[in-house]
């Protein structure tokens, strides 16, 4: 990813549009820190069209994200502690 300063991003508008539509998403950098990216409209509905939900509503929903097999407790032997006292 090219990464454009703020002022040759605003000079340059129409050359960061294309690059951005040809090579993908562009990043625009503010006083040297990253402020913004320019993602073509195509992968912007794409990763709307993702699953409906923001990044925030997933991270607090209450379904599971994923499936854990947890053994039920006394399935594995245990094994006696060391006796230290001979």
């Amino acid at each position: 990813m090219k990464s454009w300063p703020v002022q040759d991003a605003k000079a340059r508008f129409s050359e960061l549009l294309e690059t951005c539509i040809a090579e993908g998403p562009q990043i625009v950098t503010k006083r040297g820190a990253e402020a913004a990216v320019l993602v073509s409209i195509e992968e912007w509905q794409r990763a709307k069209a993702g699953n409906g939900r923001s990044f925030k509503e997933l991270m607090l929903t209450d379904e599971a994200r994923f499936d854990l097999d947890i053994p039920k407790r006394g399935q594995f032997l245990h094994r006696d502690p060391p006796n230290f006292d001979d």
